[in-house]
């Protein structure tokens, strides 16, 4: 192990320790697991005694932290992290399995699920789990497949340039999914050209004679592609004419989305048009890989994504709640602004937006224009949270009735209005960034009145 973590063991008398799994986490540690210290906001070095207690036969221990336990055996290494990264690569090129990788600014959560669903109807498949897609989060989700596994489907983010690459390296996919390119990290990036160059770095990693799969729609990929050379094969999808898998004739419900695709009518459980290019995706990655089609319309109508995500719920005094607090960016809140306005069959609708965030600086140029998107006739109410989301609320206001467009400072303020507001047969969208955390107030828009 440590040729592979690139350290060195602190004593030799532990040579012949065996471990089984990894665990960064000391309050999760299973009996000889290798403990991974990572140094983050807390600072995992702290934790080695508790994972010790728990059962953890061995640790990695930084370099740069003094005074490593004595009675366990330790591995020093340069950096936690890739020690962890180095330690999945590994493990991942000892297995036969086949790797979907998937990334984009948007939609690469509900893509991989839908991607898993189809699969699992043909193959033993492990995907990440939840939202797992980060320099952290994707390593361990490559420790986690079992031997068996035919193909993992792995989810893979990044904040700025060069760790896409890194992942996919350690990935190495044999189908590469880039599902669009949109305008969250401007912040860190600067372009979404730098957005688009970032997300063509999955290519890299893809093993050789593998397929990319990519969003027809976007013409900056097509532009990165020229730029770094057409990989062994290629397809897209989209709307566009001259996209390989092709929506047409997109019908929408309270229940979910069909479509049309080379004369076979697809159905998803889920909202909004955005999602009908995250079943092209799937598909398209799908019939790659071989899967008959009457397999992939049955993994694609029982597709279960990840939570918070156009999630439509229904609450307890009889309202609707669709939750899609995990994230915001422009493209997903004008999306998911579109489909709130299309849904039929509600006699009032409320759109709760907060902040957008990570959008560099032209951030409240952003934020009004989604005020500017807003139509009173489809969504007849609308309520901000959040300093930046102010910027929404002035733009939407002049072309609303008075008193149908307000600004709260906190959560608690505006769960009062809401509620007021709401009755039976009324619906709410709640969508924000991460780091505002709406889903809470989306769970208390849930519960029964008092």
């Amino acid at each position: 192990m440590e040729a592979i973590v690139g350290g060195k063991a602190a004593a030799d008398r532990f040579v012949e320790t065996a471990v089984r799994g990894v665990s960064i986490d000391s309050r999760t540690i299973r009996e000889g697991n290798l403990f991974v210290p990572l140094v983050r906001v807390k600072d995992g070095h702290d934790f080695v005694g508790e994972a010790v207690a728990g059962g953890a036969a061995a640790v990695l221990w930084q370099a740069d932290r003094p005074d490593p336990p004595a009675n366990v055996p330790v591995i020093r290494v340069g950096d936690c992290l890739e020690a962890l990264q180095r330690l999945a690569a590994d493990y991942r090129n000892g297995l036969p399995v086949k790797a979907v990788g998937v990334t984009g600014s948007n939609g690469k959560t509900t893509t991989k699920d839908m991607i898993d669903s189809i699969f699992g109807t043909t193959y033993k498949v492990h995907k990440t789990q939840g939202n797992w897609n980060s320099q952290i989060g994707t390593p361990l989700t490559l420790l986690d497949i079992a031997p068996d596994t035919e193909y993992a489907v792995v989810e893979m983010g990044m904040s700025e340039p060069g760790q896409i690459e890194r992942l996919s390296r350690m990935v190495r996919p044999d189908i590469a999914v880039i599902t669009m390119i949109g305008v969250s990290h401007l912040s860190t990036l600067g372009s979404r050209e730098a957005i688009a160059a970032a997300k063509m770095e999955i290519v890299r990693g893809l093993e050789p004679g593998g397929t990319l799969v990519y969003n027809g729609d976007e013409p900056l990929l097509e532009r990165e592609i020229r730029l770094c050379g057409e990989p062994a094969r290629s397809v897209t999808f989209g709307f566009s004419d001259g996209a390989d898998y092709r929506a047409e004739a997109v019908r929408t419900d309270a229940s979910g989305v069909s479509f049309r695709l080379s004369g076979t009518t697809y159905r998803i459980p889920l909202l909004g048009k955005h999602n009908v290019t995250n079943a092209l995706a799937a598909i398209a990655a799908a019939e790659v890989a071989g899967i008959a089609l009457e397999r992939v319309k049955e993994g694609l109508e029982r597709a279960n994504v990840t939570g918070m995500r156009m999630e439509l719920l229904r609450s307890a005094d009889g309202y609707a709640v669709i939750n899609d607090a995990w994230n915001a960016s422009p493209v997903s809140v004008l999306a998911a602004l579109d489909t709130f306005g299309e849904l039929a069959g509600y006699d009032r609708k409320i759109a709760v937006l907060g902040d957008m965030r990570e959008l560099g600086p032209e951030e409240l140029r952003y934020h009004a224009d989604v005020g500017r998107a807003l139509n009173p006739d489809a969504i007849p109410y609308v309520f901000t949270i959040g300093e930046l989301a102010e910027r929404i609320a002035l733009e939407a206001a002049s072309r609303y009735p008075a008193g149908r467009v307000k600004h709260f400072r906190d959560q608690a303020e505006a769960l009062r209005e809401i509620r007021a507001k709401l009755g039976p047969g009324d619906a709410v969208l709640v969508k924000g960034s991460r780091g505002l955390e709406l889903e809470r107030l989306a769970a208390e828009l849930l519960k029964e009145r008092d």
